[in-house]
């Protein structure tokens, strides 16, 4: 069922949030410095170039949840519609929202598209994002990718990628479209890139912490290190949620039949992060069941890396299958790398990997940021030339959006 509603990215009650005087201070520091390298860029590049790195600057505050000044809203002040949809696929029909500017009438368009989160499109980081992009003048269509909304990073998600760029493309009159992919999203955005079929119909891939050998990512889980293009090892203690998503993908390898759907109610919650339902699965296990979830969840465990390893093994195929490792090298489409110097999740290695994999042509910036984590603009203690130059990056992404 279709609905339409009026939004725009201005109505966040965190617009007015107040931050503590310290806080405040550096902002305005880097917001000044990025102000006067956007100024200098005006002089090189005119009024284009400012107006995005504006636009850059107020969308990542939206999205940090950070203030955005007065002066600054009306670079991000388009109102738009929001509308629900049915993609009709080659490979099934698939739930998506269309966020689109009222006043352009030839707005440019892109696709976003989001990460292992059972929430899917209604994740509120995703939706916040596709605000305040279409906020910009930018159609903004997102997509569900069945399979990433239930843990499952599948090759099954590479067609659905592609056919909703395809989609999108017939909608706004044969343009291509951009398409932004977050987590393990990116790396399957590439690899649709990379498909004969699709490449008439994606300009560039932005992606954003994403994966670039499934099985190194998978082996960073169980051992904390995960090798660069140089040799020298990415040293991070990894988050439980790698792991533990893999867990729940095959969690059929890890107990008995007859225990698999009390553990797997268990790991869903908690990969929800539903608690009140995890105590309710938790209190439902017998003995045995409540041995072998605890094994599970304890993914620094010997027994329980050992059970990883061994089920890593059993679908290096299916790992080969959502790695970009190996066929870029052909890739014409336009690429974007953003990723996170302290990503538990997937590490920045992966993104180091990807570039020195893709054609020169083909790789128009790489950004490894401390001012993100995986997703999240939370890095620890960034420097204003950290967040100068991913204003700067993003800048070049919405440029590369909005060029008809």
């Amino acid at each position: 069922m279709d609905g339409d509603c009026s939004n725009s990215a201005l109505t966040s009650d965190s617009i007015e949030a107040t931050t503590p005087q310290g806080e405040t201070r550096r902002r305005m520091r880097w917001l000044m410095l990025a102000m006067a390298g956007a100024a200098i860029l005006l002089a090189f590049a005119g009024w284009p170039m400012l107006r995005v790195h504006l636009q850059s600057v107020a969308v990542l505050d939206l999205v940090g949840n950070k203030p955005v000044p007065s002066w600054l809203r009306r670079f991000v002040s388009e109102p738009i519609a929001v509308r629900d949809l049915q993609l009709p696929l080659a490979s099934g029909t698939v739930r998506a929202r269309l966020y689109t500017p009222v006043r352009p009438k030839n707005a440019p368009a892109i696709i976003v598209l989001h990460g292992v989160h059972h929430l899917g499109i209604d994740e509120p980081r995703l939706e916040n994002f596709a605000i305040s992009m279409a906020a910009c003048g930018i159609q903004v269509l997102t997509p569900e990718l069945p399979d990433i909304k239930d843990y499952q990073v599948g090759a099954n998600s590479i067609a659905t990628i592609g056919e909703s760029a395809e989609w999108m493309t017939g909608e706004d009159g044969g343009r291509p479209v951009g398409v932004l992919g977050l987590s393990f999203s990116g790396g399957l955005s590439l690899l649709a890139a990379a498909e004969p079929q699709y490449q008439k119909d994606i300009r560039f891939v932005l992606a954003v912490g994403s994966q670039d050998e499934m099985s190194r990512v998978a082996a960073y889980y169980r051992t904390g290190e995960d090798e660069r293009p140089d040799g020298t090892e990415e040293m991070l203690a990894p988050h439980e949620y790698g792991p533990l998503v893999l867990e729940y993908e095959h969690v059929g390898e890890f107990v008995p039949a007859q225990d698999v759907a009390a553990i797997r109610a268990v790991l869903r919650a908690h990969l929800y992060e539903d608690s009140a339902a995890e105590r309710v699965a938790l209190a439902k296990l017998n003995v045995t069941q409540a041995a072998e979830a605890k094994r599970l969840m304890d993914t620094t465990l010997p027994a329980t890396r050992t059970a990883l390893e061994r089920a890593d093994e059993r679908h290096a195929d299916d790992m080969a299958a959502v790695s970009p490792h190996g066929r870029l090298a052909t890739l014409k489409t336009p690429v974007y790398l953003l990723h996170g110097a302290g990503d538990n999740i997937i590490p920045s290695a992966e993104t180091e990997w990807m570039a020195s994999e893709l054609p020169k042509r083909s790789l128009k910036a790489v950004l490894i940021s401390p001012v993100l984590s995986h997703l999240n603009l939370d890095g620890a203690e960034p420097t204003v030339a950290d967040q100068v130059k991913l204003v700067h990056f993003f800048a070049e992404v919405l440029h590369a959006a909005e060029v008809q």
